[in-house]
């Protein structure tokens, strides 16, 4: 049994990596501002075979819808252990580190063989945590600007600052990037492509320094995947178009851009699976690529000109 630490553990991708794990048999923590079960879990129609624990009333409020199997199966299993904090918030993370550190160590006393050859500690620290924006940078409000940079980068900077400690002798450090971090960024997607940009320059400077103590870095870049993001990127579009001064475009033809971007997109589960091989790997990769979007690849080896005019020509 491994242990590993994951942010971003509510949200679609950490979720179906969670369950996944826990479902293997190992322990995980899982970091979020929100609970790992809400009122928006479906409910199956077919329930038979499920826990019928309903939700607590500090993670749904006031109702007690039933728990859905797959989110049961983790939310409250012995080897998940959820930690509600903000990783823009430096001491709610200390708190987290103290509490991982405890509980690890009670684990481990109860079971001395768990872990690799004895060792205590995490296997991995995952970063999933991160928020999807789309605007204007000619028009974006700097509290915004510096939120996005707050959650996407700084916030990973503070987790794997103060979780390294308890890092395994050869745990490793996986971090969520973006396809778009390496290409032009398309018009309006700009901030969000600055901060992923910045995270594979942070990941790779991190790479350098931590393999001389022994802990591999690893970079997942994956394109779109159908979690809650893909929604927010239609609210953000019409948000953005139904705000710009500068930019009055019909919200259709950049909707329509966008859409052959997410048009491609794979589930949570299958991205979990390719982070699962990136934690087992004896030798991982330095980069996983997933679901790169062609038409994105082919834009960006275009020329720099004729990339801005075919653009300029879809957008006007």
């Amino acid at each position: 049994m491994s242990n590993y630490l994951i942010t971003g553990a509510s949200g679609g991708m950490g979720k179906a990596l969670t369950r996944q794990l826990i479902k293997a048999g190992h322990s995980v923590w899982g970091i979020d501002i929100n609970p790992p079960i809400t009122r928006s879990d479906p409910v199956p129609a077919d329930s038979s075979g499920s826990r019928s624990d309903p939700v607590p009333a500090d993670l749904s409020g006031s109702r007690s819808d039933p728990v859905p199997a797959d989110c049961a199966a983790f939310a409250y299993s012995p080897s998940y252990h959820f930690i509600k904090a903000d990783i823009t918030d430096r001491n709610a993370l200390v708190a987290a580190v103290d509490r991982v550190r405890i509980e690890l160590t009670a684990s481990e006393s109860a079971d001395p063989e768990q872990g690799s050859g004895g060792e205590s500690g995490l296997d991995a620290i995952v970063n999933m945590a991160g928020i999807y924006d789309l605007y204007s940078l000619a028009e974006i409000e700097e509290e915004r600007f510096i939120r996005d940079f707050n959650v996407n980068l700084f916030g990973m900077y503070r987790v794997n600052q103060l979780f390294l400690p308890l890092l395994k002798p050869r745990g490793r450090t996986l971090v969520v990037s973006s396809e778009l971090a390496t290409l032009e960024p398309l018009p309006f997607t700009g901030i969000y492509a600055l901060t992923k940009a910045a995270v594979e320059k942070y990941a790779c400077a991190l790479r350098m320094e931590l393999q001389l103590l022994g802990h591999p870095v690893v970079v997942i870049r994956p394109g779109a995947v159908a979690t809650d993001l893909l929604p927010v990127s239609v609210n953000r579009l019409n948000e953005f178009c139904a705000e710009t001064r500068l930019y009055p475009l019909p919200s259709d033809r950049f909707r329509r851009v966008v859409n052959r971007v997410e048009n491609r997109s794979i589930t949570p589960d299958r991205l979990a699976a390719l982070v699962i091989r990136a934690l087992r790997a004896r030798r991982p990769r330095l980069v996983y690529n997933v679901n790169r979007n062609p038409f994105l690849r082919l834009l960006n080896i275009l020329p720099a000109r004729l990339r801005l005019y075919i653009i300029k020509r879809i957008l006007t």
